[in-house]
């Protein structure tokens, strides 16, 4: 199994990715939504420009990273509406350096899964050109022998591979590798990671039970600002006598991604968490206003644009971009990016294999999955939360005792 992380680099992973497409800190809101949509977790990075035009990317420029929560939140606060959508990304993103490292292609992957771990979010990683590691690149898991190493290269060709790197330093091309890139390798190599990928999760010891958690009657307003930033997740639960958490959904920036903000932001503004997460559709019998809470305006663009008095009335899940809405699509003129399901909870039992977590995960470029108890009677009590750095730690232990 730790074969898997010696043998592989992290230029391995780079094939097929496109190179960095730069969110600069002067950029528009507008800008930054477009960029969040192309991205796998909800969240991009953000640069200062280049000095000069054929600058490459590089992780003194790197600020920090700015998700679909921290928009929606902004938009909220502003009270101006679609127009908060024309700030610059400077007055949003949280400076953050340590969430993006710069690695060699010729890093071990053992070793990236170690930053990983400590909390780095990205890899800024040298696209093309060659480099001299350790790599068995495409392994015997797919072609029945190792292929040559660059180590064995003749001395003649690795000089003037250097020559010509080095000459070609200007014009190499960067791309930015994700969290869900590695876990995609990763559930690519499962025959090897055998037999951890088999074992539940309790007994992996992935199940993360300091979650992060809020009433449902909690005001959603606030409840945005406690979301912590890995997982990028707050769980809205339901208490009940007994003191057991029943989660009815969440807030995070995995089901916010590809949402239209300037609704998002009206929802944030006048419901409670338990409305957020939940919403009622357009022809559903009981309306969520039901629920005891401050009076909601009629319309969540026309509150924002022209103040009118609030009035009760059903809130849809449509309003927030979780399901596709062509009155919505060409709101503002312009159509928005929109995502069909996202407002379906994504949970398993703390029996589940881990290898279903990670094909959970991919299937849903979800960030988290939330674990419920298999051997309670009421379905949904909370039990923990099942993140990327809980995979990853529960992947390389074995590969740490070997190590030792």
């Amino acid at each position: 199994m730790a074969a898997v992380f010696f043998h592989h680099v992290v230029g391995d992973l780079t094939v097929g990715k496109p190179a960095v497409a730069e969110l600069h800190d002067t950029d528009t809101l507008e800008a930054a939504a477009r960029a969040i949509a192309a991205s796998p977790e909800g969240a991009v990075p953000v640069w200062r420009p280049r000095e000069t035009p054929d600058e490459p990317p590089s992780g003194a420029r790197f600020l920090g990273m700015i998700s679909t929560l921290d928009i929606a939140a902004f938009v909220a606060a502003a009270g101006i509406g679609d127009r908060a959508m024309g700030s610059m990304v400077g007055e949003v993103v949280q400076p953050n350096p340590g969430l993006l490292r710069e690695v060699d292609p010729g890093t071990r992957l053992i070793d990236a899964l170690d930053l990983m771990k400590q909390g780095v979010k990205r890899f800024l990683v040298r696209k093309n050109g060659t480099w001299r590691g350790i790599s068995k690149r495409f392994s015997v898991l797919y072609y029945g022998k190792w292929l040559k190493n660059m180590e064995q290269a003749s001395p003649s060709s690795a000089s003037s591979s250097s020559q010509l790197s080095s000459s070609a330093s200007s014009t190499y091309k960067f791309c930015c590798l994700s969290r869900e890139d590695i876990l995609r390798f990763l559930i690519g190599c499962l025959g090897a990671l055998a037999p951890t990928p088999l074992s539940p999760i309790s007994s992996l010891g992935a199940i993360n039970p300091h979650y992060c958690h809020v009433n449902a009657s909690a005001p959603a307003m606030e409840t945005i600002q406690k979301v912590p930033p890995d997982p990028s997740a707050i769980a809205v639960v339901e208490t009940a006598l007994d003191g057991t958490r029943k989660i009815i959904g969440d807030i995070s920036a995995y089901k916010l991604w590809k949402c239209d903000y300037v609704a998002v932001a009206w929802a944030l503004a006048n419901l409670s968490a338990g409305q957020f997460v939940i919403g009622a559709e357009g022809n559903e019998s009981t309306p969520i206003s039901a629920i005891p809470e401050p009076p909601i305006s009629s319309s969540p663009v026309e509150e924002i644009r022209t103040g009118r008095s609030p009035r009760a009335k059903k809130f849809s899940s449509r309003s927030i971009g979780f399901l596709n809405s062509q009155a919505h699509q060409m709101a503002f003129g312009r159509v928005r990016s929109m995502y069909r399901g996202r407002s379906t909870l994504l949970t398993c039992k703390s029996t589940s294999s881990l290898a279903a977590v990670m094909a959970q995960m991919l299937s849903h470029r979800a960030t988290h999955v939330w674990v419920t108890d298999e051997e309670s009677e009421e379905d949904g009590v909370l039990v923990g939360v099942v993140g990327y750095t809980d995979i990853f730690n529960a992947v390389t232990r074995s590969a740490s005792l070997v190590t030792s």
